[in-house]
């Protein structure tokens, strides 16, 4: 497990932490769910199969949240209500909407606010939904190892000290 941190002039702080495993994709988002509250958003962006729902299904079992978090390509949207008391989860793909205007639709204004909010397949299309955001940008290598970057925008994630070292085990 590698966690390294890039800056450049205007740009936030770039984490990269390479995942050797399912396992180790799942506990990155459980390592983020620690941090997670009401209102976050997250935009995972990679190709097919580099682990955006195997790190969305961490981040569920790290909330607490009820049901199987599976990929909600052909409805567009899931919601999994907290079962402790916490966040619900609203898990979105937008792989198959045409751009921002479509995710419009979908009304994640209502439910932004009172949840932690995952889009797959956003970048591009879901920047608009929060000011604050975490993206997380995913490569799967040939070996099945993952590189994570996560780029944390906005004041929300200004002094956040992102989850890596645990992510490497698995």
């Amino acid at each position: 497990m590698t966690d390294t941190t890039a800056t450049t002039a205007g740009v936030s702080h770039v984490h990269t932490v390479t995942a050797a495993t399912d396992d180790a994709m799942r506990t990155l988002g459980r390592d983020l769910a620690a941090l997670a509250r009401p209102g976050d958003l997250l935009i995972l962006s990679g190709p097919l199969g580099a682990g955006k729902t195997t790190f969305t299904q961490g981040l569920g079992e790290g909330l607490g949240v009820r049901g199987a978090v599976t990929s909600p390509t052909f409805i567009i949207s899931r919601i999994h209500p907290s079962l402790a008391e916490g966040p619900a989860l609203v898990h979105v793909d937008a792989y198959r909407l045409g751009g921002p205007e479509e995710i419009d639709d979908i009304d994640l204004d209502m439910t932004l606010p009172d949840s932690v909010t995952v889009v797959e397949w956003g970048e591009g299309v879901a920047e608009g939904l929060a000011d604050d955001r975490l993206e997380i940008h995913i490569e799967r290598h040939p070996d099945d190892t993952r590189t994570v970057h996560l780029r944390p925008v906005g004041a929300r994630w200004a002094d956040i000290e992102l989850p890596g070292t645990a992510a490497g085990r698995g």
